[in-house]
């Protein structure tokens, strides 16, 4: 359908999809997550055993929205994604009931009006550069691209209002979820920076995140974080620990700088503004 399109999707329950943790339809998902490109194809076998095969491409580009249970999106999706989230109705709130007919009435002069404006502007939309909000950049610069070069065009209060949404979602989205292991590195470089220190032994470090307000490492997976365990966390960004003089004496910890040091996986796992939320 959406090969002979043009057409828009729109999927309801479609948590009744994936399974939980958006696993499951691989070839749904590989649709949706592709969708946004035009020049987008999903391969396809045709034929059988006695004729033989061949492999049509289909194109996949289409708008889509999607409602559903949250929870069991894929984040593949979610992340190429607008999320907003619903509450159910308060028992006494009123709202105006549905009439299809009434909608399909009031829908027509506006779909009308939009086609229109948007054949007038389709040749400059084609050669538009908008430019991003701070911070928009890689995936999501490609997705909200469109969006924002129709603001523009659209002028008025649009362009402004469009970027400030581009930027609460897509940072709304790279906030969350946090790993363990982010959450490790933000907490460590906080530490580090509180004590204005470039290497930190070990049992320092343990005491501190043991002392931390909101923190999971006094129980962490059902007992303390230990040596064993932090070395284990850190390993998976790089970070070793490494043997050095303190007060005299040889100790093992963590340092900042060089090979093996925490500066790296900060650069790479945290944002720069101290505000850290990235996934592993």
């Amino acid at each position: 359908m959406v090969a002979a399109g043009p057409i828009t999707i729109l999927m309801d329950e479609v948590d009744a999809i994936f399974g939980v943790g958006g696993t499951g339809n691989e070839d749904v998902r590989q649709m949706l997550n592709l969708g946004y490109k035009r020049t987008a194809t999903i391969p396809k076998s045709k034929g059988d055993p006695a004729t033989g095969f061949t492999v049509e491409r289909l194109p996949i580009f289409a708008p889509a929205a999607l409602a559903g249970l949250a929870g069991r999106m894929p984040d593949t999706i979610t992340t190429r994604a607008i999320t907003i989230h619903l509450r159910r109705r308060r028992h006494d709130e009123r709202v105006e009931s549905y009439r299809e007919s009434k909608v399909t009435r009031a829908a027509e002069p506006i779909r009308d009006a939009l086609s229109t404006w948007a054949m007038s502007i389709g040749e400059r939309l084609v050669e538009a550069e908008p430019e991003m909000p701070p911070g928009v950049d890689d995936r999501p610069a490609e997705i909200w691209e469109p969006l924002l070069a129709i603001a523009d065009e659209a002028g008025g209060h649009w362009p402004q209002t469009a970027r400030k949404a581009c930027s609460h979602f897509v940072h709304e989205a790279t906030a969350k979820p946090v790993s363990d292991g982010v959450r490790l590195l933000g907490d460590l470089r906080t530490l580090f920076r509180a004590r204005m220190s470039d290497r930190l032994s070990t049992a320092e470090i343990l005491l501190a995140l043991h002392e931390m307000d909101d923190s999971p490492w006094f129980d962490f997976h059902g007992k303390p974080l230990n040596p064993r365990t932090l070395s284990a966390e850190l390993g998976t960004y790089g970070v070793k620990v490494k043997a050095f003089k303190h007060n005299g004496t040889t100790t093992k910890g963590y340092v900042i700088d060089g090979e093996h040091g925490l500066s790296d996986a900060w650069s790479r796992y945290l944002r720069a503004d101290g505000v850290d939320g990235g996934q592993q």
